[in-house]
């Protein structure tokens, strides 16, 4: 993360959490799926907030009780997070007062958190971790590519893996500089 961005973002929120308003243990969060770390992109939150957003099974709702403030924050970013942790906590009555352009909508929704767990297309390896775009995983025995003339061998190494979006048991990946299909059942996430 830029130094610069990190102080752009502590005069934009006054050197608080723009979610909670708090002003211990800052960090600089990037909002996925943007990729570049500049404060159009980014919030900045207390490190224990960063922590619950990336794994979700760690929520604690009390921590969000600034949602219903940093909802009508006027940087985007900022209105991006509090409505996915807004949708996350099921908090449809705040949800239902917020305005986001379809644009802002889109970047929202990006990740799913809207997303009913019924019917949402989960990908999982092996071992039952919860694979994500962009994830690294390794392959757990040797493969016969369909219409290539290789085989992808155990161990190999599949990185910036793309999720087949209608199918949850098809990752994308490049082996052997080729785009393949893998079965999530033959893949390990790696950390």
């Amino acid at each position: 993360m830029s130094i610069v961005t990190e102080k752009r973002l502590r005069d934009r929120s006054g050197s608080v959490c723009e979610i909670s308003g708090t002003d211990e243990n800052l960090v600089v969060y990037l909002v996925e799926p943007k990729t570049e770390a500049i404060p159009e992109n980014c919030v900045l939150i207390t490190k224990k907030l960063k922590d619950q957003i990336e794994n979700p099974e760690t929520m604690e709702p009390n921590d969000w009780r600034g949602l219903s403030d940093s909802m009508w924050n006027e940087n985007l970013p900022v209105q991006i997070v509090s409505w996915r942790m807004l949708a996350r906590l099921k908090n449809h009555d705040l949800l239902e007062m917020m305005y986001l352009d379809e644009d802002a909508l889109e970047w929202a929704k990006a990740t799913g958190e809207a997303d009913d767990d019924e019917g949402k297309i989960i990908h999982k390896d092996s071992n039952g971790n919860i694979l994500k775009d962009g994830d690294s995983v390794v392959l757990i025995k040797d493969l016969d590519v369909k219409g290539a003339t290789f085989t992808a061998k155990r161990g190999a190494a599949v990185h910036n893996i793309k999720l087949v979006w209608d199918d949850a048991n098809l990752i994308e990946g490049r082996v052997e500089n080729q785009n393949i299909y893998i079965l999530t059942q033959y893949v390990k996430k790696t950390k």
